[in-house]
């Protein structure tokens, strides 16, 4: 379950990657799920790659931010 489970994030976070210049959304999404897949690095004990992941999740929720705010939007 744990190998189906990594698998399932690892391509959401491809697709919502690819789709990421269509929405801010998309950007966010991403986010969401680099987290899913540093869960999955630190519950497989590979957590290197739960680390790493966790810094991808923080770089993508920053790029959000940006483009939501220079799109007008708001908290």
């Amino acid at each position: 379950m744990l190998t189906l489970y990594g698998a399932a994030v690892v391509t959401l976070m491809m697709v919502f990657y690819a789709l990421e210049s269509r929405s801010a959304w998309y950007t966010l999404a991403f986010a969401g799920a680099c987290l899913g897949s540093a869960a999955y690095g630190f519950m497989a004990g590979t957590w290197p790659f739960g680390v790493v992941e966790s810094i991808w999740s923080l770089v993508a929720l920053r790029k959000w931010v940006s483009r939501y705010f220079q799109a007008g939007g708001g908290l």
